[in-house]
């Protein structure tokens, strides 16, 4: 009291752990000490913490036909390789995991509506890809707002190669599913320069993007001694039957 007024749920937290530590100072009628003298009291008896606690609620449930998983009347979507699986739901206040075995399948913002759907686009193309005639009325896909070098990109592919240009578009899109889209918008701008903008060609500027690895002999001192001796070039000769051309 007064309730207070915040922008988020940090703030709020942060506002309530002021306020309690404020109140721990705060001395109870008929004690000689503060509460936070007090707390220290009850801590000595409380009890051990559980080795592992998750502060969530979680649900045993499938993922039907359509890749959706229902919790708390709301649906979330799984990549589509998952459908019809069993897996465990672990809901926070402010997110939700699909959970098979020790695997995250998917992670979405809570809904606090009631019978709402959260799609997850990347989670269908894998579909569509099979399927490319699909892409336009594909509901996952309805309020996907991509850059507009994405639609740039479409246009050229199909009017260039019609239905397969779709599917080579799709393959394009699932780049995401590995690169942020930052990246990806940025290889496909640079690709558009070019006169044919593949799969492949946007895929070499994000290769291009990726760290150089090197092999080295540090720390590998049984390696170092290793002798390869050079190859008899006259075996050659002998699998030809002895003629040199």
């Amino acid at each position: 009291v007064p309730v207070p007024e915040v922008e988020s749920f940090e703030q709020l937290n942060r506002y309530l752990e002021t306020r309690c530590r404020e109140d721990l100072k705060r001395r109870l009628r008929g004690q000689k000490v503060p509460k936070g003298e007090l707390l220290k009291e009850d801590q000595a008896v409380f009890l051990k913490l559980p080795p592992a606690f998750e502060a969530c609620r979680q649900v045993s449930t499938q993922v039907d036909k359509l890749s959706l998983v229902r919790f708390d009347r709301n649906d979330y979507s799984v990549p589509v390789r998952y459908a019809h699986l069993e897996v465990t739901v672990k809901g926070s206040v402010e997110r939700v995991w699909i959970c098979r075995k020790d695997q995250v399948l998917a992670e979405h913002n809570r809904l606090w509506v009631k019978e709402a759907i959260a799609f997850e686009p990347l989670h269908y193309l894998e579909l569509l890809e099979r399927k490319p005639g699909a892409l336009d009325q594909a509901k996952p896909l309805a309020e996907w707002q991509l850059p507009m070098c994405f639609h740039q990109l479409r246009n050229r592919l199909e009017s260039e190669e019609q239905c397969w240009g779709t599917r080579e578009f799709i393959r394009i899109l699932r780049l995401l599913e590995k690169y942020s889209m930052v990246r990806v918008e940025r290889a496909v701008q640079q690709a558009l320069k070019l006169r044919h903008c593949h799969r492949d060609v946007v895929a070499q500027y994000l290769y291009e993007e990726e760290p150089v690895t090197s092999f080295s002999l540090e720390g590998r001192e049984h390696l170092k001694g290793v002798y390869v001796a050079a190859p008899d070039l006259t075996r050659y000769i002998e699998l030809m039957g002895g003629i040199i051309s």
